[in-house]
């Protein structure tokens, strides 16, 4: 950081020279950005274009010392900012003073249901990420939940388009008035790990557009996102980072973007598609920088000298090129000479109290047999078990691995909370595979040898003398267990969960179950234990709030942005086939893994509802220490015209004895179409915070746009005039209120 910051100053003494002299215009803030961009680009040299449109380092790119333009930097996000790392190597640059504040997965962002937790999200970790002197946060994910194999879920924000797009939009705003650019990933249909850079998709255009595409539609035109990056998948046989209809047609033409796409680590593999494709800046691909002998070796990047190689031999002309110099350094003038950013600051008491907070709201109950929670622990006895209470989850998963000052297990949450009225005694009671290190991280090693029986034995013993037992399990951010570059194995819970909770079960009624995931697991012992609390991958502050949600200091209010189906053939893309792949296909033509989405638009509670199986819980779903009852739903008119509205609305009371949030889902039905709909669709929701007693009005204004599907055909967004019927609930199962409208002519 020191070396970049004497760069930085010597750039800066240099424009100040330059800009007393009136030579660089392309300096003065006071000038549009175009006319700073088109003046910089008239003054670089073909080779200095070039320089800038690959990386110098794993996490960087060069700027233009000859004209005080300077480097690009990036770190991983999207739930902290990465630790410094070497400069041609993935392991750590071992710094003292790069540890982070870890923000809950974006998971559990998207479980707040709350577009206020999402801007204070991203104010919180753009100001991190200033602080380091990152002009790029390589986040927001926001890649659809398509089946729950997938090992990336956990930094994405659930199965919903609709949700996704509005909770992406507050992120990318607050992150970006930090002068950090949002770098929304992975552009796009990357909803698989298994065979993700051969992996080529095909898909309808409907589901493509209804489905795949609005929350990054959404993240561009409403959160003015400054940067994309590409995805490692194929889409209809090129790779997301060179194709022209994703980042070019869509994209650029469709969607008026302005930014830069920055392609993921690794993620291009030709340079004549890389020109015409779309791409403005490559980072990553395939090589330590220094393997290739004394030459840089980044120079050898696909849009490097072989780029310069065509242009010198008149094979290709510079019109592409300007573009993609010009969208770098629109980028740089945004973020690295952007003179106005404010002062970053890091693990602040905000920023921890936000991490706190954000997971306390997405935290989700979703069953409470017999009131359990909240917990009342004076003077009684407390059994936790499982590796999950112990275990560190900031580290693993793949890039959004993190170095934290602080994190705070669940088994510590519970001691700081209640170790002063209770009797809180750990067992082990399971024990997973131990990982050495993550990029040249150590991990806290927490292995244990002994058997699975001795370990079973030692929990049922512990079990018999508890007044409540609370098992802390899930998945654990190992390779096969939510992580980057694998997918899972299956539905149900690693190393012998199941047999654990169910000898506990028969052992003490009053089992609390607290699953810790990014993913849906099964649950065949539902119906034994007293409760069960999602509680994601919840940051530095998970053990806290964890504990603040088990003790009724913070009443839940999540929802679950995804569905938990009972078992994987009731997943659309599983029950209709090809998942990961056509296997087939492949061993015809090693070089790719063709898979078409059979699903098509029937994601999540979308091919839940069109199969009539009941979940084992709903979309939308989430219980709370209070109640809430809705009153009779009204609307403004019973019909609309084309280009009209309804506003629809709906009372909410807090009937129970404490004060909690509620969040009013408005799914709107369309019962008779010309194609396939689902049987409804999120189109609307607001999250209210009630006192006991208290009542208030929810308003939601649909319009057209609520209306609508993607029609293939006619490469357009229709709305059908009809009958439409709107539905409240509290889960897209739970419906509270309907009412009937027309769309006229």
């Amino acid at each position: 950081m020191k070396q970049k910051s004497l760069l930085l100053a010597i750039a800066a003494s240099a424009t100040l020279l330059c800009s007393a002299a009136g030579l660089l215009p392309y300096q003065n803030t006071s000038l549009p950005i175009e006319e700073r961009v088109n003046d910089a680009l008239s003054r670089m040299t073909t080779a200095e274009k070039v320089a800038i449109i690959h990386a110098q380092s794993k996490f960087s790119s060069a700027g233009v010392p000859r004209l005080g333009i300077p480097e690009l930097w990036c770190t991983d996000g999207p739930h902290g900012v990465r630790p410094e790392v070497l400069w041609d190597e993935w392991n750590q640059a071992g710094w003292t003073n790069d540890s982070c504040t870890a923000f809950p997965a974006l998971t559990c962002l998207a479980a707040t249901w709350n577009p206020e937790m999402s801007a204070l999200y991203g104010k919180s970790i753009g100001e991190e990420a200033r602080y380091r002197e990152k002009d790029v946060l390589l986040g927001p994910g926001v890649n659809i939940y398509r089946t729950p194999l997938n090992g990336r879920n956990f930094e994405y924000m659930g199965e919903d388009p609709y949700l996704a797009a509005v909770m992406v939009v507050p992120y990318v705003q607050e992150l970006q008035k930090n002068g950090v650019a949002a770098c929304v990933k992975h552009y796009a249909l990357n909803n698989q790990e298994y065979f993700r850079h051969t992996v080529d998709v095909d898909l309808s255009d409907r589901a493509l557009y209804e489905i795949y595409l609005p929350a990054f539609k959404a993240a561009v035109q409403k959160g003015g996102a400054w940067s994309i990056m590409s995805s490692y998948n194929l889409y209809k046989g090129l790779h997301a980072g060179q194709n022209p209809r994703l980042l070019k047609e869509i994209l650029r033409d469709e969607w008026g973007f302005d930014g830069a796409v920055i392609s993921d680590w690794g993620g291009v593999h030709n340079t004549a598609q890389a020109i015409t494709g779309g791409l403005d800046l490559e980072f990553g691909s395939w090589t330590n920088g220094l393997s290739e002998g004394k030459k840089n070796a980044y120079d050898s990047y696909y849009l490097a000298d072989p780029y310069l190689k065509l242009i010198s031999e008149g094979k290709v002309d510079t019109k592409e090129l300007d573009k993609k110099a010009a969208n770098v350094l629109r980028l740089i003038f945004r973020t690295a000479m952007n003179n106005e950013k404010p002062f970053g600051s890091l693990n602040t008491p905000e920023h921890v109290e936000a991490a706190r907070r954000i997971a306390g709201e997405g935290i989700v109950l979703l069953k409470n047999e017999g009131a359990i929670l909240p917990l009342d622990m004076s003077g009684k006895k407390i059994l936790v078990v499982g590796e999950n209470a112990i275990k560190p989850m900031t580290v693993g998963g793949g890039s959004s691995s993190l170095k934290v000052r602080e994190e705070v297990s669940p088994l510590e949450g519970l001691r700081r909370r209640f170790g002063k009225v209770a009797e809180i005694t750990y067992v082990r009671g399971y024990a997973g595979e131990q990982l050495k290190d993550h990029d040249g991280m150590k991990l806290l090693d927490i292995s244990d040898n002994r058997s699975e029986e001795e370990m079973i034995s030692e929990a049922i013993a512990a079990a018999k003398n508890a007044d409540y037992v609370i098992f802390v399990g899930g998945l654990n951010k190992n390779p096969y267990q939510d992580c980057e570059n694998t997918d899972r194995a299956g539905l149900g819970l690693p190393y012998g969960q199941d047999k654990v909770i169910t000898e506990l079960s028969k052992i003490n009624r009053n089992v609390i179950v607290v699953n810790i995931s990014g993913n849906a697991v099964a649950m065949p012992w539902i119906k034994d234990v007293a409760a069960v609390v999602q509680g994601w991958y919840s940051g530095s502050e998970a053990g806290n709030a964890i504990a603040d949600v088990l003790s009724g200091d913070v009443n839940p209010s999540g929802k679950l942005p995804f569905t938990f189906p009972v078992r994987l053939e009731d997943v659309g893309a599983h029950a209709m086939g090809e998942y990961p792949g056509n296997a087939d296909a492949f061993k015809c033509n090693k070089d790719t893994m063709p898979e078409y989405y059979k699903d098509d638009i029937f994601v999540g509670y979308r091919h839940a509802d069109k199969i009539k199986n009941a979940p084992l819980f709903p979309f939308g779903h989430g219980l709370s220490y209070t109640s809430f009852e809705y009153g009779k739903p009204m609307a403004d008119k019973k019909q609309m015209d084309a280009d009209g509205t309804i506003t629809f609305s709906i009372n909410v009371k807090n009937t129970g004895k404490i004060a909690g949030k509620e969040t009013v889902q408005l799914y709107i039905s369309d019962k008779k179409s010309s194609l396939p709909r689902p049987v409804k669709e999120l189109k609307g929701f607001s999250k209210v915070e009630l006192a006991p007693g208290e009542e208030k009005t929810v308003t939601f204004i649909v319009g057209k746009e609520e209306l609508s599907y993607f029609d293939d055909a006619k490469h357009a967004w229709v709305a059908e005039p009809g009958t439409f019927e709107a539905l409240f609930g509290s889960s897209s199962r739970d419906i509270r209120g309907s009412l009937t409208f027309k769309l006229t002519d």
